[in-house]
Parts: C-alpha cells; sequence; structure tokens
C-alpha cells in the first residue's frame, strides 16, 4: 500500500509544480497556451492507450465501458456547470477535471502493483507531462481571481495526496475486484478527460491565437503514446 501511495503522489507532484510555476508569474500567455497543447496531447494519449484500451481489454461485455465513459463525461459536465455559477471559482473546472481523472488513475495505478510487479514507467511519466499544464492553467485562473499563493498551493497538494490516498486503497481494496469494476474506473477517468479537453484546455489554449497550440498538442500526444507504447 505504500508504495502504491509514493508512486501516485510522485506522479500527481507535477500538480503543485506546475502550481509553483503559475505563481511565479514568469511564464508568458504564449508559452502557457504550448504548455496546455502539449499537455493536452498528452491526455489524448492517455485516454485512448492507458484508459480506453485497457478497460477495453479487461471488460467482460463492454457495456462497463460505455457506462462509465458516459458517467465520467455526465458528472464533469455537471460539476463544472456548477462551478462556474459559484462566485470566485476561477480554475475551478479544471481543478475538478484533475481530480475526475487524477483518482481514478491512481486507483489503477495502485492496482499496477498488484502482484509485485514495478509501477509503469511510461503510465507515471504520462501523468506526470500532462498534469504541468492542467495545473499552470487553472492556477493562473486562480491567481486572477484573487487565490493567494498558499490557498493554490495547498489546493493541489491537497489533490496529490488525495491522489496518493487513491492509489494505497486501489492496492487495498480492489485487488480481486471483476474486471468491470477496473474497466468503469478507467472509462470513467477517460470520460472525464475528454470532456475536459473539449471544453477547457483546448479553447484555453487556441484563445492565445497561438499558431503553434496544434503542433504542440500533437508533440505531447506523440510523446505519451511513445512511452506508453513501448512500455
Amino acid at each position: 500500500m505504500a508504495e502504491a501511495g509514493f508512486w501516485a503522489f510522485i506522479a500527481a507532484s507535477s500538480l503543485i509544480i506546475g502550481a509553483l510555476v503559475a505563481l511565479s508569474g514568469r511564464l508568458s500567455s504564449w508559452a502557457l497556451a504550448l504548455f496546455i497543447g502539449f499537455g493536452s496531447g498528452a491526455l489524448i494519449s492517455a485516454v485512448a492507450y492507458d484508459l480506453i484500451e485497457e478497460a477495453v481489454g479487461v471488460s467482460a461485455t463492454g457495456l462497463s465501458v460505455a457506462i462509465g465513459f458516459v458517467a465520467g463525461a455526465l458528472v464533469y459536465f455537471g460539476g463544472a456547470q456548477l462551478i462556474k455559477r459559484m462566485p470566485g471559482s476561477g480554475g475551478g473546472e479544471i481543478l475538478l477535471g484533475a481530480v475526475l481523472d487524477g483518482i481514478p488513475e491512481s486507483l489503477v495505478l495502485g492496482l499496477s502493483l498488484v502482484g509485485g510487479g514495478g509501477p509503469s514507467v511510461a503510465v507515471l511519466v504520462a501523468v506526470f507531462i500532462s498534469n504541468v499544464p492542467e495545473s499552470i492553467a487553472s492556477s493562473t485562473k486562480m491567481i486572477k481571481d484573487g487565490r493567494g499563493t498558499l490557498w493554490v498551493v495547498g489546493i493541489w497538494t491537497a489533490v496529490a495526496l488525495a491522489s496518493a490516498l487513491a492509489a494505497a486503497l486501489g492496492y487495498a481494496a480492489f485487488a480481486d475486484a471483476p474486471g468491470d469494476v477496473i474497466a468503469f474506473i478507467d472509462a470513467f477517468a477517460a470520460g472525464a478527460i475528454l470532456t475536459l479537453l473539449a471544453s477547457e484546455l483546448l479553447p484555453s489554449a487556441h484563445a492565445e491565437r497561438n499558431q503553434f497550440v496544434g503542433l504542440a498538442t500533437a508533440a505531447g500526444f506523440a510523446v505519451a503514446a511513445a512511452l506508453t507504447l513501448n512500455a
């Protein structure tokens, strides 16, 4: 359990790094757009090769994949709409997305250690890479909304710790879970991520009219896919 929690925290620690980058104020909007694009590409790869592919592989009928995917998309969409109506909620939608994809990913990471095997380096790196721009984008909005340094760093630290706890629980509680349960968890994260990408991250990146965002997105996908497929 401790090992699962440790590796999940390492993967999620990039959320804190992203917050510190945003708080430094040294990242231009042009560079931020490229970061978001690159991270979005990495997330698309995670949806395709880490989450959906794994979900389809362990599901008995495929129904759990469909239900999980739709549930993840709807939960994110509903939660984001509620957050947008709250005063002072800048960046909250992306924070919600980080939680909804980070927790299931951490559960799966914990399960990958069942049987004594080590964590997948490809998954760890892909999650680490994609977390940075997610955190930068959300933290930038939080700062513009008047949130202080301690609040911003504290909220991302809490998410990282929650991810570590989820991995430990995944290792302890879901080791013998049916394949359809694991498939639902994977697909839920995929649905939340894809909805986050389409509604928040990519529109935010393209708002700067940076002509290189598309290339950055393709690069992020290629790097994460190569790590996963060569693992």
